[in-house]
Order: structure tokens, then sequence, then C-alpha cells
């Protein structure tokens, strides 16, 4: 009988095997062998009679557990003890740690997934614990006057849903429970939630490389407010918007589309395990941008899944729930296909996900061309661009300038493709940039359009500048 997810066998006993014992009240229940050796061969104990009064006695003075603990003999005399361990309705700690039994391993619990552990146990969630000492007198109106003007504009709730008092909006969100608010209910619309549930805010860097940040800011406030400062404040301060024209029209093209950008923060703010006391962070470089954040994830849940259809599992459905009904998020995870969209309206690669035990982290590619001089081309040109190290914007100062800063990154690609080798021919430069020869006979027309580029004359492209 080969040790698996409900055996385990110790040739003599310690104490720290009751994390053993923890391990299999935590996970599925399971039994323990004392005086067995690691092939499951009965060794003997040399004190079984001290023993069959500690070990129930430990059992149940530091876990807090009773166990069927039983005295065993084989034919030659050699005894054993027997642990049959019950799996328990309720988390079990050894000295403040949680163990768990998997496989025929035991594992100690941190992080997401000790979180994850002790509210699955208890059936409760975090956000829905009340909180001591918040009353509905410290709340400002602020939030809930953004949650309503979003409520109503998504048709998710109606004028006479609002006539009422701050008080009894929180009790029709189930945000108030027993008279008490609940963690939801402050992170939602409290204007300062930090007073009880600190580092709840929002991290942004702008960096120039991994090795260098150039500026950051941190946003608090309700989490109400943080979705809408947090867009404001990205498409005001942190983006490099070049500038072109269109006739008399200004057109600002920002280099990630706001759509998919709006999707990666709210959700990010939803699923947070706020319970961590990690902030949300959000880094922006010239050509990527990341979002993560310390979600707690369905455990099935694999990047595969994450991006084709699934079903929705918010970790904080109290703060989803308020979050669907302002418009900010679907409730059917349809979040992944408004990213998808949004990627290919702007001629981008789909966000990639990274997930692991801490959480998620989401990038994005930029949709224009880098915007510092860092490849070959734009060394080329060096020259004809000018930068503010304050702003750290492009100054578009001739027109090929700001006919290239018109470009999305998958036509700026071609183009540098075409500047380095004239004589490639469409289905070469489709396989060294791995997309389809259809693409990029509609990007070639862009480059046409913007003056770039002409038809070849003889082997090569003929190029415009």
């Amino acid at each position: 009988m080969p040790e698996s997810q409900n055996i385990e066998w110790k040739q003599s006993w310690r104490d720290e095997y009751l994390e053993w014992v923890c391990g299999f009240a935590n996970a599925e229940g399971g039994s323990l062998y004392i005086g067995k050796n690691d092939r499951g061969v009965t060794v003997g104990l040399a004190d079984s009679k001290r023993l069959m009064e500690d070990i129930p006695n430990k059992i149940r003075s530091w876990l807090g557990v009773v166990c069927d603990v039983s005295l065993h003999a084989e034919k030659d005399g050699r005894e054993y003890i027997r642990i049959d361990v019950s799996p328990s309705s309720y988390p079990v700690n050894y000295r403040g740690k949680y163990h768990v039994r998997t496989g025929a391993t035991k594992q100690q619990l941190s992080g997401n997934e000790l979180t994850r552990f002790i509210f699955e146990k208890t059936g409760m969630s975090w956000e829905s614990v009340s909180v001591q000492g918040a009353s509905v007198s410290d709340f400002r109106h602020d939030s809930f006057d953004i949650f309503k003007e979003r409520a109503l504009k998504s048709g998710r709730m109606k004028e006479d849903d609002f006539d009422c008092t701050d008080g009894e909006m929180l009790e029709k969100l189930g945000l108030i429970v027993s008279g008490q608010i609940t963690r939801a209910g402050i992170l939602l619309f409290h204007h300062a939630p930090e007073r009880w549930l600190p580092l709840c805010y929002t991290k942004v860097g702008r960096f120039a490389n991994d090795a260098d940040i150039l500026y950051q800011d941190e946003v608090h406030g309700s989490l109400i407010e943080q979705a809408e400062k947090v867009i404001d404040l990205l498409y005001t301060k942190y983006m490099v918007a070049p500038i072109a024209y269109e006739g008399v029209t200004r057109v600002e093209s920002y280099p990630f589309p706001i759509d998919a950008v709006r999707e990666m923060i709210y959700n990010a703010l939803v699923h947070c395990n706020w319970a961590r006391m990690v902030p949300i962070q959000i880094s922006v470089y010239p050509d990527r941008l990341y979002v993560a954040n310390q979600a707690v994830l369905p455990r099935d849940l694999t990047v595969e899944r994450l991006l084709s259809k699934h079903k929705s599992e918010p970790y904080n459905p109290l703060i989803a729930q308020v979050f669907y009904r302002a418009g900010f998020i679907e409730s059917w995870g349809r979040g992944i296909e408004k990213i998808r969209r949004a990627c290919e309206a702007d001629g981008i690669p789909m966000a990639s996900y990274e997930l692991d035990a801490d959480g998620v982290m989401v990038m994005l590619e930029s949709a224009l061309p880098d915007q510092k001089p860092d490849n070959d081309l734009t060394h080329v040109f060096a020259d004809e661009v000018s930068f503010s190290s304050e702003k750290e914007q492009l100054k578009p100062d001739n027109d090929l300038t700001r006919k290239l800063l018109t470009l999305t990154k998958r036509q700026r690609a071609v183009f540098d493709m075409i500047i380095a080798r004239p004589e490639s021919t469409q289905q070469e430069i489709a396989d060294e940039l791995n997309v389809s020869r259809s693409a990029v006979g509609n990007h070639i027309m862009s480059l046409k359009k913007a003056g770039l580029v002409e038809g070849k004359t003889g082997e090569k492209w003929v190029i415009l500048i």
C-alpha cells in the first residue's frame, strides 16, 4: 500500500508530524501510520504506551480536532499506531500555520492560496465582513454621484432606484449586514477606505526601461473614484499621444486602445485580493503597458480558459455587482472579448496574460511605433525628431515626422523592413513578421496613402523620403 493522498508513513513519532495531521484535516482526511518505514514495512515502536496517551492529547491541544488513534500489532509482535483524520469543516492550523495534503505531499498555504482556502472553508468572502466603527455619516456623497450617473447611463438602474438615502442605497446593494457596513461598502463608496483597509489604492509609474522610472503617482479614494481617476491620469499624463492632422482637424493617436485599458483596469479593481494589502500596479513603457494585481483565481483557471469563453467567477462578487450596475464591467465573462476586439481594431496583438499564485499580470503592446530612438529607423531620422524630457512627448517638427507618427506599430514594422530590404516581396515581409500576406498588403496600402511608399520599380520598392 503506497503513500498517497490519504496515506502517510512515519518510522517514529515527532511533534512536527502534527503538520501532517493538520494537512489531512484541511484536505480530504487520511491516515498517518507511526512505526512503518517509507516502504510501508512495520518496524515497531519502543514506547507505544506513552505515544497512545501523548498523540491524542497533542492533536486536541494544538489542532483543536479529535482523531481516532489506535494501536496495532503484526504477527511478530511489532507494533504501529494508526491515526485516522477526518476532513474538517473549518480551517485547522498548527502554530498559526495552515497545511494541506496534496497528492502524497504536505504543503503550507500562504498568500492568495491561504486566503482562498480560509474563505472556502468558512463560506464567507473577505469583502462581506463588516467593518467595526464605520458609519454612513462618515461617507461623502461624491462616489454615490458617480455611481448614479454611470448606472443611469448604463441602463442597469432607473431613476426611481435612487430615491433613497446613501445608507439605504448601501443596503439595496447588499453592502450593509446586520446594520454594519461591509468591507465592500467601504472600498466602493468611502472617500478614504484606507482608514480601515490599508494600501487599497492604485500605483502608476512611467518607465524608460526596466531599470529607470521617470515618474509615478498614487490614486487613492473609493474604487468608484479610482475607476474614473486612473483612466483620466493615464490618458492625460502617462500616454504619449503623437498629434497628426486630417485637414484642419487635430487627431491624437494614443499608444494603447482605451477600451482595452479600461477593461484591464476595471477587472483589476474588481478581482484584486485587497486583503493582501498590495496596491494595483500599472507600469507604462514607451512600447507596452502592464497591469498587475493580487487576484485570487479559480483553481482550474488557465490562460487558455481565460482567453476562451468562460463563466464569470468574481472573487469579490459584491464589488463586481456594483461595477456591473455602474456599467464598468459585464456580468458574463465578456471582458476578455472586449479587450480582444479593441486590440484587433488597433491592429495590435491580443493582450498577454500571466497567471500565478500571486495574481495576474496583463501586458498590452503599443499601437504606435517606439517613441524613443532605439531602432534603426528612428536613428535614421533622429535629427528630425525633437524630444522633451520634461513632458516626454514627441514634437512633430516636419511633414515626414507627422507621417511616421500616424503609423500603427505593424505598419511601422512593415516600413522598417522595406527600408532595410527594398527588394523584399510581400510574402517575405509576411513571413518575417509572422502575419498573413493579405495583412501586409493592407499595411502597404496604408503606407502608400501616407505618401511613404510607392509601388515597386523593377525589383525594389520606391520609398518616398
